[in-house]
């Protein structure tokens, strides 16, 4: 077994080096016609998105792959995002490295790999739900990531997604936050004969109190969503929800429910955004006792780890209330990891995480094609020997 597993690592390094050296380099395209629209990003730069072109049986099919980053909840976490790549365009890079699902190599994204492939980047801070018309002229902050999104899609499909035959809306974090919210829209878009699903990378964030009993992420929602103006550009919330807790709609486990578009759920149990900033947030660990713990499951105390056991039941309870329609896929495995399509090692390699020996890009494609179902959820950490438990250094972005 010691050498069965050394081979294995072996050859997906080898896989790996060879990737690097075969990497898809795509460049940027901005958005110019969105400034007059006012769909522009926080400090009034146009959007942008990075399309590789589809090719071969791919060409009218279409992936369009959300940005995560987080959001900022009032004026000075806005400012701190306007001059870096999630609030201004001028600040990102001009070229990006597509792999995982975006990649354009057949062995390494087997169902996707000739498809057009866009990647939007994120600079509104919103999950693309923002519309507050003024623009305060002291910070210049714009609120409007709600016109991003719909520049944004009205280019593609004037660049030929409007004749698309198949179509993904896929995200990571707080993209993968978009994705759900904005899965019935992107449907709307598209030819009615077209097969149009969405896919969320670690999107389904949860409505959980933090280790302290504060309701830290409720409140920290509410404010994205009234700094934002977001209330009325989140799915049902208007009708739904009660003057003030529109912050409701901001969790998938509330309105998920009511999206009907074909929908698949990519998570970790133990997410590691959501242990580090919902579960544990600073706020709550003020001397710092989780702090090796939130770093590396392995260092986790037993009553730590009890602590997360009781959090993933949680997440589960929050799944599971969506029901399980067949349209609906599930791959929620028991990893410490936060997105998990966008990276080569998780995605597709011979060592990537599986449930039921299925990695994450076959569960997706044979979902997406209807060649069989998957729903599945993985029993409790540590049991699952195929996880890649890493984590996002950086807690301030999803």
């Amino acid at each position: 077994m010691l050498y069965a597993n050394f081979y294995t690592w072996a050859y997906a390094l080898i896989l790996l080096i060879l990737l690097k050296a075969e990497a898809n380099f795509v460049d940027i395209t901005y958005v110019e016609s969105a400034i007059p629209k006012g769909a522009v990003c926080l400090d009034g730069s146009p959007p942008a998105y990075h399309l590789s072109p589809g090719f071969g049986s791919g060409v009218n099919n279409w992936l369009v792959h959300l940005e995560g980053g987080g959001w900022c909840n009032n004026i000075t976490t806005c400012l701190a995002r306007k001059n870096t790549r999630l609030g201004s365009s001028g600040q990102m890079a001009k070229q990006l490295a597509f792999s995982g699902i975006l990649s354009n190599t057949q062995s390494f994204n087997p169902d996707f790999y000739n498809w057009n492939k866009v990647k939007v980047r994120y600079c509104d801070g919103s999950s693309f739900t923002g519309d507050v018309e003024r623009v305060d002229p002291a910070t210049n902050l714009h609120y409007r990531g709600a016109r991003v999104w719909l520049a944004v899609m009205e280019e593609l499909l004037a660049r030929g997604m409007s004749k698309a035959e198949n179509a993904l809306l896929s995200g990571c974090s707080a993209g993968g936050l978009a994705s759900i919210l904005h899965c019935d829209s992107f449907r709307n878009l598209l030819p009615a004969s077209a097969k149009v699903k969405c896919l969320s990378d670690a999107g389904y964030f949860i409505n959980v109190k933090d280790i302290s009993g504060a309701e830290h992420i409720k409140a920290f929602y509410n404010d994205v969503v009234t700094t934002h103006g977001s209330a009325k550009n989140l799915p049902l919330c208007t009708s739904m929800i009660e003057p003030g807790m529109a912050s409701i709609c901001f969790f998938p486990q509330y309105m998920a429910q009511e999206i009907e578009s074909p929908l698949f759920i990519l998570n970790a149990a133990y997410d590691s955004w959501q242990i580090k900033n919902i579960l544990v947030p600073t706020v709550a660990d003020r001397h710092g006792s989780w702090h090796n713990c939130k770093l590396d499951i392995k260092l986790c105390s037993s009553a730590q780890l009890q602590i997360m056991q009781e959090f993933r039941l949680e997440f589960l309870n929050a799944v599971n209330g969506l029901g399980t329609p067949s349209s609906r896929g599930l791959f929620i495995n028991s990893c410490y990891a936060h997105c998990q399509s966008e990276m080569q090692e998780t995605w597709l390699l011979p060592n990537s995480p599986m449930l039921d020996k299925i990695p994450i890009a076959e569960a997706v494609g044979d979902w997406f094609y209807n060649r069989s179902a998957f729903q599945k959820i993985d029993c409790p950490y540590p049991c699952d020997s195929t996880c890649h438990n890493i984590s996002l250094q950086d807690n301030s972005e999803a």
